[in-house]
């Protein structure tokens, strides 16, 4: 598809834009961050040397936040007639669940008002007609009939929530999240405004702006880290989710590049409760950890192995035709993560 010079010009005032402004915002943050004492302590789960700030989630939103409301006055072609309505609930939950993560950098809450902050923030979603309302079926490539309001509701909320605690558990090295999420937004972006008939031109500005948030954060977060994404994880995940439905649902898209992800969260939900241990109660049993522990990587090693393994079939989803075939390799991505976490399990943690 040939891009006019309006939609060009839209990619690229957005994009900088929230590059720039998430940039521009990360070092403040960093000295909020030492102000309000939101740092981690030394010796954390993270095996911190010195006190890390962890208000990362404030540039990364902000940047988002500012782009995505940019793009709404840009003249592109629109054709979603509910568009101003899904990115004001995008805008509210974002706001809302950013809002909750600060709190919780600052006031170290418990598991439980996070967890009433993600559900409102999905709600706040679904409200403003962000919501799954079918699937496309893999073996006919035909969606599926509308389901009841209910069924499209508890999808919804679960869909939300799955993303908040996944994203929030991969965040568990330098880098690891805000790149596997970057490649994330690519692939929505190019879904998008290239790949879908007709271009939802419109509609791909918003992965782009979280793309460019991505980017602006992460120089400050690869490892080294100067600075944690901390309550800005579970920020990124709801905008992942939310991004996936908006214009039409993308999960398959989503599905493959946060494959590995998924699999952790479930695995590590499943691991807990059969310990008898609460669910969400952080420990170092992640696949990233395990890697890491095992002392046969560096940090940057695994984050760039998570980044090419996400990327590869993440580019699937924009090469595959088929959606029986997108089936299939995502049939495939689950056996190799299979196996990955077999061999890894066997894998003995480095001497200390």
């Amino acid at each position: 598809m040939a891009l006019s010079g309006l939609e060009l010009s839209a990619f690229i005032i957005v994009f900088v834009l929230a590059f720039c402004v998430t940039l521009l915002c990360v070092p403040p943050a960093i000295r909020l961050s030492q102000r309000l004492g939101a740092v981690t302590t030394p010796g954390g789960r993270r095996h911190e040397r010195e006190p890390m700030p962890r208000l990362g989630g404030l540039p990364l939103a902000a940047g988002f936040m500012v782009a995505a409301l940019v793009a709404q006055t840009l003249p592109v072609p629109r054709q979603d007639p509910y568009e101003v309505i899904r990115l004001a609930g995008l805008l509210a939950g974002s706001l809302l669940i950013s809002v909750v993560g600060l709190l919780d950098d600052v006031l170290e809450f418990g598991w439980l008002p996070q967890y009433v902050g993600q559900i409102l923030a999905a709600a706040v979603a679904v409200a403003f007609q962000i919501f799954i309302e079918f699937f496309t079926n893999p073996l006919t490539g035909q969606p599926t009939d509308p389901w009841p309001h209910i069924v499209t509701v508890t999808l919804s909320l679960f869909w939300m929530g799955l993303m908040m605690n996944t994203v929030n558990f991969l965040d568990g090295l330098d880098g690891l999240c805000t790149g596997v999420a970057a490649i994330a937004c690519v692939m929505l972006f190019l879904n998008s405004a290239f790949r879908v008939e007709p271009a939802q031109i419109s509609v791909s500005l918003l992965p782009l702006a979280l793309l460019g948030a991505c980017l602006g954060f992460l120089p400050y977060n690869f490892a080294p880290s100067r600075i944690y994404l901390g309550g800005g994880a579970p920020f990124m995940g709801f905008a992942l989710g939310a991004l996936s439905i908006i214009g039409g649902a993308k999960m398959a898209t989503i599905l493959l590049v946060m494959g590995l992800p998924l699999m952790d969260f479930a695995w590590q939900v499943f691991s807990r409760l059969r310990r008898g241990k609460n669910p969400m109660q952080g420990d170092r049993g992640h696949f990233h950890h395990r890697l890491l522990d095992s002392g046969r990587l560096s940090q940057r090693q695994i984050v760039v192995g998570y980044y090419v393994f996400c990327g590869f079939f993440g580019l699937l989803t924009l090469v595959l035709e088929s959606q029986l075939y997108k089936f299939m390799a995502f049939g495939v991505m689950l056996l190799l993560i299979a196996l990955a976490f077999v061999l890894v399990a066997r894998l003995r943690p480095a001497a200390a």
